[in-house]
């Protein structure tokens, strides 16, 4: 188990900033891959960005968006910049034993948290 727990999210005007924190329970956090995903209402969860070793990032943050990772800290930080009416959504946390830009391939999840960006 990896227990994970967001914080961060909150309602910004467009063409803000906000970070997003994920912490991880357990002395295994080095060897996950770590993800960020993001579902709107009436949509399919999606991939953001994930990091282990490198990061990856969908098409639609890339450049407006950083992942990183505290080892020391179990932590992932997701900073969110330009933020755009369509970022809004709920933002989940997600663990995975490789480097993964697939839902599926993740085993465990937090409880999300929300973000709602303003015209």
């Amino acid at each position: 188990q990896v227990p994970l727990v967001e914080s961060g999210g909150g309602l910004v005007q467009a063409g803000g900033s906000l970070r997003l924190s994920c912490a991880a329970s357990g002395r295994t956090f080095n060897n996950y891959g770590m993800g960020w995903f993001r579902q709107a209402p009436g949509k399919e969860r999606e991939f953001v960005a994930a990091i282990r070793w490198i990061s990856y990032y969908a098409d639609s943050v890339k450049g407006r968006f950083a992942i990183s990772r505290d080892n020391a800290k179990n932590t992932v930080y997701l900073q969110m910049n330009s933020l755009k009416p369509e970022d809004t959504a709920v933002y989940y946390c997600a663990a995975s034993t490789k480097l993964s830009t697939r839902r599926d391939e993740y085993d465990y999840w937090g409880q999300g948290t929300q973000v709602t960006v303003s015209s």
